[in-house]
């Protein structure tokens, strides 16, 4: 994880986050300089930004929003106050209304960011001054320590080269916490393509199927927010195994960036966890991102040792041969 510290110093009233990266000051400074790179990290996950506006100039303004997996919004904005390419650049930092404006009451922070080499890459610090005791203990209480560093460790991937980063790989899982963990497929294909393949039945019957020996027997897709979905697998015949489904409702559509909904095992008291998948596309590849959300870390280890992530692999090349053809 790039993170390697998170400090915060109530005499000097600041939160210092320390992270290192294996490519050089020039590649930190272009994405933190890029609204449409910074929307790929800046928020923790299942919190992605849209950057509605980006002044990189002193004097002006970034305004973002960073949107939860059940619609809500959180804003914040950017005043530039001083840039020093490719050292780095600082800005007032302040929690924003709908409007993108400054909201009244709630903490601001001066922030100052700044990327060194070192001799492994580089060193990105970022240091927020707050003007009270309150103010910090505020923020923190809202969890920007956990918040930050979930963000920062999610640069990796948006550093690299997409297809260097995870051509090959097949499906990959990280624990990010008791409740959190997130997996990642690159499919070889557009976003719209791989987008349909997701929401359109003929073609979920066709690969979402897992091992080899087994069938769908529903698919009935939600489509809007607020619509509930049903899906079920049952063996062929001379295969082991038991029928399953799941069910859930839509939370939230952006196509073809993203959807979440709840998903529970028919049949079954299992709480329900909530799935947040994204799309990213570049140079002709899809990143897939799945976001699961379980109730607690028994529920957690539960489900993954039931070998969903094996099951999803074999479900992830059979989609590349149903887009190829």
């Amino acid at each position: 994880m790039p993170v390697t510290s998170v400090e915060t110093d109530t005499e000097s009233l600041t939160m210092t986050l320390v992270a290192d990266f294996p490519v050089g000051p020039e590649r930190l400074w272009a994405v933190f300089t890029d609204p449409r790179q910074l929307e790929r990290f800046w928020g923790p996950p299942g919190w992605p930004s849209t950057f509605d506006a980006f002044d990189f100039t002193p004097g002006g303004w970034a305004k973002y929003h960073m949107t939860s997996p059940t619609g809500e919004r959180a804003g914040g904005a950017w005043e530039f106050v001083s840039i020093d390419p490719p050292r780095g650049f600082e800005v007032i930092d302040s929690f924003a209304d709908d409007n993108g404006e400054p909201i009244e009451g709630m903490p601001s922070m001066h922030m100052v960011f700044t990327f060194e080499a070192t001799p492994e890459g580089s060193r990105m610090t970022n240091v927020s001054s707050f003007a009270s005791a309150d103010a910090l203990e505020q923020v923190v209480a809202m969890g920007a320590v956990e918040g930050s560093t979930l963000a920062m460790n999610q640069l990796d991937v948006v550093l690299q080269d997409l297809r260097a980063y995870a051509q090959g790989k097949g499906t990959q899982l990280e624990v990010l916490s008791d409740q959190h963990v997130r997996i990642t497929r690159l499919i070889d294909g557009p976003r719209d393509l791989v987008w349909r393949a997701h929401t359109d039945p003929d073609l979920m019957r066709q690969w979402l199927l897992g091992p080899d020996g087994w069938r769908m027997t529903e698919c009935e897709i939600g489509d809007t927010v607020g619509a509930t979905y049903r899906t079920a697998w049952a063996p062929e015949p001379g295969t082991e195994g038991e029928a399953f489904g799941f069910d859930g409702e839509v939370l939230l559509i952006d196509a073809p960036r993203r959807v979440v909904q709840t998903e529970h095992m028919i049949g079954t008291d299992f709480p329900s966890t909530t799935n947040d998948l994204s799309f990213y596309e570049e140079d002709g590849v899809t990143l897939l991102t799945l976001l699961i959300e379980y109730p607690d870390a028994a529920t957690r280890d539960m489900v993954l040792a039931t070998g969903m992530i094996d099951g999803m692999e074999i479900s992830y090349r059979r989609l590349e041969g149903v887009l190829v053809s």
